[in-house]
């Protein structure tokens, strides 16, 4: 059998849920209806950072409250600045996120019941240890980055947002845990929370070839996914005079730690060791970790399909299971007495409202 063959015959399992179903769907589409798909949430637009009414804090605040009644779910988007070669810009990480959550937010607001989004709080992040020294790359402390984003998901929380997916595009997935972990456990406020690594949630899309996927080499950093990602997006911030194509150093065999999107069923993450491999500083100090020269925009459509696609599908299964100004019942959530609760589960500024900024904290 040939290798384009072999290829072919390799499809992912997708699980027989909803989730599974949907992403058989992408994969099994055509480039004309994955463009249609596109197309539904304006894909690609520009960044819509400074856009009025596409952000909570960019929207007139009496239209804040009107979408509220209909979506109560909040994306946060989280990205970092990081070196991401001499080709492109360092907040490429957090123009990927911003710009799913921007669609996500383009295809519900013609449904009529806008999902809200939030200005993206770390556009300064935290970064693993190989990291460190690279230059263009900010690296702010765990627990800085983990007690700002409890702050920012109390603060809407507090404002009637108690539904929060924290979109994530960057190698501190285990910092964002941690925050929500200890958001749940120091204030026990009823609620739907979610972190989600992006492309780890739509990873069969991110594949090499080897494992059926449309990618020459598997995903890490600043590579032909990512470049393919930006090329898509933002291609005015992208010159591939300047991309490179690198490989990492590692001192041990490869097999033992998988990459950006965990191919190949490795024993463990990238983020669980270090020392087996030279830090980027030393081994790429491109700020490249693989073959950004092969990038293609066409390679990261059906990727890009696939997590507009998702999102919008859970934020739509929330709604269903919780509609807008309702959350899981206080006692099947939390160890607070409902009856306390009640007054701060209210609209806010609403008879009765308490600010949950009064309520005692449990756990520190």
């Amino acid at each position: 059998m040939s290798p384009k063959a072999a290829q072919a015959c390799r499809v992912p399992y997708f699980e027989d849920t909803t989730t599974g179903q949907l992403k058989k769907r992408i994969w099994e589409s055509s480039e004309k209806q994955v463009d249609k798909i596109l197309a539904d949430y304006g894909i690609p637009s520009p960044s819509e950072w400074g856009k009025p009414g596409s952000y909570i804090q960019t929207t007139v605040r009496h239209q804040v409250e009107i979408e509220r009644k209909k979506n109560d779910i909040v994306i946060i988007p989280v990205g970092c600045t990081e070196l991401h070669g001499q080709h492109t810009v360092s907040s490429m990480d957090t123009l990927f996120v911003s710009m799913i959550a921007e669609g996500v937010r383009r295809f519900t607001a013609k449904r009529g019941a806008p999902v809200s989004l939030a200005l993206p709080p770390l556009m300064y992040g935290c970064h693993p240890y190989h990291h460190l020294g690279m230059p263009g790359t900010v690296i702010v402390r765990e627990e800085v980055a983990k007690e700002f984003l409890i702050d920012v998901m109390l603060g809407l929380w507090n404002d009637g947002f108690r539904k929060q997916i924290i979109l994530n595009n960057h190698g501190q997935l285990w910092v964002l845990e941690a925050a929500l972990q200890q958001f749940c456990k120091r204030y026990e406020l009823p609620g739907i929370y979610r972190v989600m690594d992006w492309h780890r949630s739509v990873r069969e899309f991110f594949m090499p070839q080897c494992e059926g996927g449309e990618f020459d080499s598997a995903f890490i950093h600043a590579d032909e996914h990512e470049t393919s990602l930006g090329l898509l997006l933002f291609p005015e911030m992208v010159d591939m005079k300047y991309a490179v194509n690198t490989e990492p150093v590692s001192f041990l065999p490869t097999g033992h730690f998988g990459n950006s999107v965990e191919s190949c069923a490795r024993p463990s993450r990238w983020s669980e060791g270090e020392g087996h491999a030279a830090i980027e500083i030393a081994g790429t100090p491109e700020g490249v970790v693989g073959k950004a020269k092969a990038a293609d925009p066409r390679k990261a459509k059906k990727g890009m399909a696939a997590i507009l696609s998702y999102v919008t599908m859970l934020c739509d299964e929330i709604l269903e299971a919780f509609p807008a100004g309702t959350v899981p019942p206080t006692q099947m959530v939390s160890l607070r007495d409902p009856k306390e609760m009640e007054p701060y589960l209210r609209v806010p500024l609403s008879k009765g409202w308490k600010s949950v900024y009064g309520l005692p904290t449990i756990f520190e």
